[in-house]
């Protein structure tokens, strides 16, 4: 197996995993470290944290590792 071939495996594996975190994610309702809280309105992959996202009514991103509790 060629070099690039390996990467665009790995390409399409995160692109799969960022559609599934979609998926389950997007209009959960959620809670952040910080209190904020509402829908997650969309799911940002960022080469640092991994995950971001953003919450509607509220302007900025935050890393999915600042979510303490999801409600289902």
């Amino acid at each position: 197996m060629s070099e690039s071939s390996t990467g665009e495996k790995r390409a399409i594996n995160i692109l799969r995993e960022l559609h599934a975190a979609e998926e389950e994610l997007v209009g959960r309702v959620v809670v952040m470290t910080d209190g904020k809280a509402g829908a997650i309105d969309h799911i940002y992959l960022d080469d640092v944290h991994g995950l971001r996202i953003s919450i509607s009514g509220h302007d900025g991103q935050w890393p999915i590792s600042t979510v303490k509790f999801i409600r289902s």
